[in-house]
């Protein structure tokens, strides 16, 4: 059984969130900003995905500075 992880819960939430925002957008034909929300909103949780496929406390550390530098 896998253990609930509350930053893999709230990245998912927000990226539903940030989908939900990109669509009252495209209806207000802001199509720029929100192909971009869309892109930087949704990589959060890629970011985390990757971080907890990391093998030790060093590699997670590793991969959440790197996306920290990417946003």
């Amino acid at each position: 059984m896998k253990k609930d992880n509350i930053i893999q819960d709230k990245s998912f939430n927000f990226a539903l969130k940030i989908i939900e925002l990109c669509q009252k957008l495209v209806e207000q034909k802001e199509y720029i900003l929100s192909k971009q929300l869309l892109r930087s909103g949704t990589s959060i949780g890629a970011n985390v995905e990757e971080a907890l496929a990391g093998f030790s406390k060093k590699d997670f550390t590793a991969i959440v500075k790197t996306s920290q530098t990417k946003t």
